[in-house]
């Protein structure tokens, strides 16, 4: 079933329930055994949507996360493992991470757009609070309640929230992305990261991280 601008406004029963295009996609939690790598000039391949990214743009690393909203070896990851990546990595100018949307589920297509959406410009602050907040609204019996009231909290209007969750060409944008990651990069899973190109996939702890980058600086 096609995911469009109506099922966004349906009630939050309605978007759990998903549909086929975001259905049965396992979550793994590991490091794959054998890394696979990809070219990086193909990975870094302008979309239509701007990269939303951390880091220096000349730093030696690039790391690409492919994640789901509604993942919750996604929220783990960045309550834990990325913080440190943040201090020791990202600001010290090592390594340039970006974020890619890969939504499993619509309610994680909908956060998603709002995060694009995000007053001023801050997706990766909305990115921050959704992945903090996520058993708030991503498991609430209403969830698109939630997702509007914490909208609001991050300046939308009850009207900018509507016309962001209404926005048909930002979906199909979020939507191609997520399928170029699964058809060219064999994304089927989140968090899936690509360091300077090695596809690497699960909630990596700190040590496991370090392990990877540590070679590369």
């Amino acid at each position: 079933m096609a995911i469009t601008r109506r099922n966004f406004l349906a009630t939050g029963s309605q978007l759990t329930m998903g549909f086929a295009a975001f259905a049965g996609l396992p979550f793994l939690t590991t490091v794959s055994a054998h890394a696979e790598s990809f070219d990086v000039d193909k990975l870094m391949e302008k979309s239509n949507l701007e990269e939303v990214a951390l880091g220096d743009e000349n730093a030696p690393v690039t790391v690409i996360e492919y994640f789901s909203l509604t993942c919750g070896h996604c929220a783990n990851f960045h309550k834990t493992t990325f913080k440190h990546v943040e201090e020791e990595y990202i600001k010290t100018g090592k390594v340039r991470f970006i974020y890619r949307e890969f939504p499993l589920d619509p309610l994680a297509a909908a956060g998603a757009m709002l995060a694009r959406c995000a007053p001023g410009g801050n997706a990766l602050p909305m990115i921050d609070l959704l992945l903090d907040s996520q058993r708030t609204w991503a498991f609430s019996d209403d969830p698109v309640k939630q997702l509007e009231t914490m909208s609001k909290q991050a300046g939308f209007t009850q009207e900018s929230f509507k016309e962001c969750l209404t926005n048909q060409k930002l979906l199909d944008d979020i939507t191609a992305v997520r399928e170029r990651g699964h058809t060219e990069f064999k994304v089927d899973s989140t968090p899936t990261f690509f360091v300077n190109g090695e596809k690497h996939i699960g909630a990596m702890s700190v040590e496991e991280f370090d392990k990877i980058l540590e070679p590369l600086l």
